[in-house]
């Protein structure tokens, strides 16, 4: 630790202003125009809301069932409900803050401008935590989907040897790590090519999450909503927090601030557009699973939208579709939160917090090729060695603290800088920022105590590699840089 005391509070506490950012963008812009040096600006309003439903819908709806169900009973719609009202809160103060700081970095970004260095590098880490863990969570859910489909097709299935991690029955998770790798070589390749096939497979996934609905409400008993809440209101919360990774989503669309045409008014348009999508179809899917099989059979089901098609039905082919549309969409929810966690890399290499490493953009393709090498392999490494319920728990945990400094980040920067030009504001202020802390708050609270545990030991090891590494190295260290202190920010 530094000999003065009061300079060390100055580093944690210093922040980068808009300006700052915004020079950085344009710089960037220029550089990758003419030496192929920065991100490019490739991605439309359309495939941007496609990035946002490609990265949520099917994180959860395929596979989360089968843990929220038994939590909640048939009350499960209850849990995305409120999963989708503090999401919503959320998404309305991230479209305030992506129109006034339209940037890549996300959450990290919006704290560096807002709340001072150390509450930025604290949610950058929220934010790599969010979206490894929910990258491997969703990648060991693909190996189920594709040995059902296998299973359906062929008569067989893989070795479960090399189809799960430790503690869950295997020795590694082979098809996540070949999921993983697949993805990154599409990223490398580029954005917009990336942004192209997720848009394709997005599509195709909402396709068959509506046949899905169509067929399976043909087996729609309601002695199966009976009993509705058999945990009550505890139950339906615990799994409110449980599921709420599902909305990372929407998290994925601001990472894509430098690569978005118009980012002012595109990045809100997809934020919210994105919501209203994820919304309707996690709670049309969650009523008609619920309402065509007994919830106490959800707990332990593998593939379970696809063993309740077969059941409707009686035949094989309706679930053999469905499962083919999973393996489908969860590559492309795979995709956009591996996209999601280089570019938040990116920042804070860019930043000085992150070796230069991360931040260092191939000239041919307009990617961080370095970057999203190491992601792949650290990705891969969880999908093939760490349990799913581990994984989905830690997901939430680093999904609610960054909605809810989001959330704050609006009211500060509101406070700071009222005259800053705003494509979109929260509507409501300040009262819907402040519901969105205080529901992402209750949520955080309902989470297991383990993930406390994990979270806090992650803190720790965050915070060890930004007093040994990242004050040291952060650009507002440099001279020409210009940091403004929190104490002076009023005199903005």
């Amino acid at each position: 630790m530094p000999a003065n005391p009061v300079r060390f509070r100055q580093q944690l506490l210093r922040r980068k202003p808009v300006s700052a950012f915004l020079a950085d963008t344009e710089t960037g812009a220029e550089e990758g125009q003419a030496q192929g040096h920065g991100l490019r600006r490739t991605v439309g309003s359309f495939q941007l809301t496609m990035i946002g439903v490609g990265a949520t819908v099917g994180t959860g709806i395929f596979f989360t069932l089968s843990t929220a169900v038994p939590q909640a009973g048939p009350a499960v719609i209850l849990s995305f409900v409120l999963g989708a009202v503090t999401a919503a809160l959320t998404a309305l103060c991230y479209a305030e803050l992506t129109s006034a700081v339209p940037v890549s970095g996300s959450s990290y970004s919006y704290a560096y401008a807002t709340l001072g260095e150390l509450a930025a590098w604290v949610v950058g880490s929220c934010l790599l935590l969010e979206y490894a863990v929910s990258g491997a969570a969703i990648a060991v859910s693909w190996g189920q989907y594709l040995n059902d489909l296998t299973q359906r097709l062929f008569g067989f299935t893989l070795p479960a040897a090399i189809t799960a991690p430790p503690g869950a029955g295997g020795y590694v998770n082979v098809p996540g790590v070949v999921l993983v790798v697949l993805c990154c070589l599409l990223l490398i390749h580029g954005a917009k090519e990336s942004a192209r096939v997720n848009t394709v497979m997005v599509l195709i996934k909402l396709a068959v999450l509506t046949f899905f609905i169509v067929v399976g409400i043909t087996g729609f008993h309601s002695a199966n909503l009976h009993p509705f809440a058999p945990l009550g209101f505890a139950g339906i919360s615990t799994a409110a927090s449980s599921v709420f990774f599902s909305f990372i989503g929407l998290d994925a669309v601001s990472t894509a601030g430098e690569e978005v045409k118009n980012p002012q008014k595109t990045l809100p348009r997809a934020i919210i557009g994105a919501l209203l999508v994820v919304t309707t179809f996690y709670c049309l899917v969650a009523l008609v699973g619920v309402g065509a099989q007994k919830w106490t059979r959800f707990s332990g089901q593998d593939a379970g939208l696809s063993a309740i098609l077969q059941e409707v039905t009686g035949q094989r082919w309706p679930g053999a579709l469905l499962s083919a549309g999973a393996v489908i969409s969860i590559i492309s929810v795979t995709l956009v939160v591996l996209y999601g966690q280089t570019r938040i890399l990116y920042s804070m290499g860019r930043d000085g917090m992150l070796p230069p490493v991360f931040s260092k953009v191939s000239p041919r393709s307009g990617t961080p090729v370095g970057n999203t090498l190491i992601v792949g392999a650290f990705v891969g490494l969880l999908a093939a060695l760490v349990p799913l319920d581990w994984l989905v728990n830690l997901t939430s945990m680093g999904t609610l603290v960054a909605f809810a400094v989001v959330s704050a980040g609006v009211i500060v920067l509101r406070l700071r800088e009222p005259g800053l030009d705003r494509g979109f504001k929260v509507p409501g202020y300040p009262v819907v920022p402040a519901l969105s802390v205080l529901f992402c708050g209750y949520l955080i609270w309902n989470l297991p105590a383990d993930t406390f545990v994990l979270f806090a030991c992650w803190l720790t090891l965050a915070l060890v590699v930004y007093v040994g590494y990242s004050r040291r190295h952060s650009r507002l260290s440099e001279p020409e840089t210009v940091a403004v202190p929190l104490e002076h920010a009023r005199a903005d």
